[in-house]
């Protein structure tokens, strides 16, 4: 790729890891966030004051950011500026499709090219440099911002060419994280009930054909620890499922199951444990779960 500058808006906690990633390997980085843009920063990086600075300055900009509403808003916002050097914004966020499709749509009609990238593996892939990216984008494009994003995202990889394919790999990926975490907690939860530790059912689903994921690390590591420490908030899962369901039934496509599961499990831990870590379902379906 030619000498470019990079704009990152949106450091929160997977933004500023995966903003830190780029500036090792990238070139100029500039970058900006309502709160803490100096601290939350890359050292090497330039600190902007506000998204139009970014925007002027930056031909590839990426948005870390906290849902698709917040996205469309800075998206207007960068198509507000006359003297834009935007070419390319690359989206990280985790939002539904239809906002990725209008965030394309608009930016589409100023000849900006949008590729919706959302990401997962957590605070501690972001940190590490080993994040799942799926990635929407023409094979053109893909191309050319790929070694960026590979710098953030080991297992980037291009999904599809249409807007709104990367945030439905991403959501089909999260339902069958957040189902895999309730049925692995109540199956665990059945074991105890019949005298089994938790450790050994663990040990022995994972040789079997019950493993998954949430067997495999989040067990041994965040649950049986009780460190519920995945970085992973429930209000976040919550979303994630709402978002699924949406575009799910947008698309016509099946629902019944992560309904089920939004109503009957996620949204009610919410309700009764809003601050919680998503590992916590453990703990919350022995205790709610009858």
């Amino acid at each position: 790729m030619t000498e470019k500058i990079i704009g990152f808006i949106g450091l929160g906690n997977m933004g500023a890891p995966m903003a830190s990633n780029l500036s090792k390997n990238s070139h100029s980085l500039i970058c900006y966030d309502t709160i803490d843009t100096n601290k939350k920063s890359p050292s090497n990086a330039i600190i902007a004051d506000s998204i139009e600075q970014v925007v002027k300055s930056a031909s590839i900009v990426f948005l870390c950011l906290p849902d698709g509403s917040v996205v469309l808003d800075v998206v207007d916002r960068i198509l507000s500026v006359p003297d834009r050097c935007v070419e390319i914004v690359v989206d990280n966020t985790t939002a539904g499709v239809s906002e990725a499709k209008e965030a394309w749509e608009r930016l589409n009609k100023e000849n900006i090219k949008y590729a919706d990238a959302p990401v997962s593996g957590g605070v501690s892939g972001a940190k590490a440099g080993t994040l799942a990216m799926m990635v929407a984008a023409s094979q053109e494009l893909y191309t050319e911002i790929e070694p960026l994003l590979l710098s953030m995202a080991k297992n980037a990889r291009n999904v599809g060419d249409q807007p709104g394919q990367g945030m439905a790999m991403k959501l089909l990926n999260n339902f069958l994280s957040g189902m895999a975490m309730a049925a692995s907690s109540e199956a665990v939860a059945f074991g105890v009930a019949q005298g089994l530790k938790p450790e050994k059912v663990i040990e022995m689903v994972n040789l079997s054909t019950g493993r998954n994921t949430t067997t495999e690390d989040k067990f041994p590591k965040r649950i049986l620890t009780e460190t519920f420490d995945s970085g992973f908030a429930t209000n976040l899962m919550a979303k994630d499922l709402k978002l699924y369901v949406k575009s799910a039934k947008d698309s016509s496509a099946p629902s019944f199951l992560s309904e089920k599961l939004l109503s009957g499990v996620w949204s009610k831990m919410l309700d009764k444990w809003p601050d919680s870590d998503f590992t916590k379902i453990y703990p919350f379906i022995k205790k709610y779960g009858k």
